[in-house]
């Protein structure tokens, strides 16, 4: 959440010549609703539900980049699916970077808590090893800017066999 996906994953598709897919809009456009209703309607089991779907047709597509929801490599099937059917890419930020980021942010319903910033690091600590065992590649995202970042990301898959 807040670790630049969709910002760097449009750069991507672009330089690729690929078309780029955001899941949590794409639910968004099919549900006729934002993430934020289908937490507080349906909860978070719900909505991954909804995530898990989704993913699961969507990477059944070609010439696409797809930038996940931050959970959605909780549930097991979803790990399988994004491994098995595509490369996946971890851009990796400290939780007070997160933080920074998506402080303004209303429309991340886990982050409507008293203490965000403890809340991005419980799921920091919760989601990086998952992250860390289904990655193919590791960017850690820093300071650079998403040019940047897609920059390092295009070179590091040039030189992926």
């Amino acid at each position: 959440m807040g670790a630049g996906k969709s910002s760097v994953g449009k750069v991507l598709a672009k330089r690729l010549g690929k078309v780029f897919i955001d899941s949590d809009h794409e639910i968004e456009k099919r549900c006729g609703v934002k993430i934020p209703t289908i937490f507080e309607m349906e909860g978070e089991e719900g909505f991954r539900k909804r995530e898990s779907a989704v993913i699961k047709e969507l990477c059944q597509m070609q010439d696409i980049v797809l930038a996940t929801g931050g959970g959605s490599v909780l549930l097991p099937e979803n790990r399988q699916i994004l491994q098995s059917h595509g490369h996946v890419v971890y851009l990796r930020a400290n939780p007070h970077e997160l933080w920074l980021r998506t402080r303004h942010d209303r429309g991340r319903p886990l982050l409507n808590t008293q203490d965000p910033e403890q809340k991005l690091k419980e799921l920091f600590d919760l989601r990086d090893p998952i992250y860390l065992s289904i990655a193919h590649q590791i960017i850690e995202t820093g300071k650079p800017n998403v040019n940047q970042l897609t920059n390092k990301l295009v070179m590091q898959l040039e030189l992926t066999p």
